[in-house]
């Protein structure tokens, strides 16, 4: 498995380029999967179904599975959040992980930059920036700048920084990572 991530300021296109990304990776042969920071509170389950019910009353896991998909639901109850490493260690084996968020943790990643944002950059605070895509461009940069709407050109970037999980040295303080 190999992984890189998608770091960048609130606004900047980090979802909006997954979804054009992964349908161009997983049309050249690639399996992939996703892990995505959020900054707060969410739910993915709904009121009134039974797994809510489950949940809300003291399940610390709920798994749901159908015919068509299955889903497990794990409650923290006070626990620290996991690190990057403990949750790409639930995944299923496949050839690409692409991260959004997580951008103070130490794996590749390709800074997403739109200049309407207003934001500062992030790679030169952070070394495992190894690329950044643009709606502008960035000259005179000592990272490549990639097109933020040139997908195949991205895809191929990722292919060839993509990291092995294995050879990534994660950063001893990883379970206080954010978007």
């Amino acid at each position: 498995m190999r992984l890189i991530g998608f770091a960048g300021w609130s606004g900047a296109g980090k979802t909006t380029l997954l979804a054009r990304l992964i349908p161009v990776l997983v049309a050249r042969g690639h399996r992939v999967s996703t892990i995505k920071h959020a900054h707060h509170e969410f739910d993915v389950d709904k009121p009134g179904k039974d797994s809510h019910t489950h949940r809300v009353v003291g399940a610390s896991e709920v798994l749901v599975s159908s015919a068509n998909r299955w889903a497990l639901m794990h409650e923290l109850r006070g626990a620290p959040e996991p690190d990057l490493p403990e949750l790409v260690s639930h995944l299923a084996p496949v050839d690409l992980v692409l991260v959004e968020g997580f951008k103070r943790d130490h794996h590749p990643k390709i800074e997403i930059h739109r200049a309407e944002v207003g934001k500062p950059f992030i790679h030169p605070q952070d070394p495992f920036v190894v690329a950044i895509a643009s709606d502008t461009p960035l000259p005179g940069l000592p990272l490549p700048v990639l097109a933020l709407d040139d997908v195949e050109a991205i895809a191929d970037f990722v292919d060839q920084h993509a990291a092995p999980i294995d050879g990534i040295a994660w950063r001893p303080d990883a379970g206080q990572s954010a978007g």
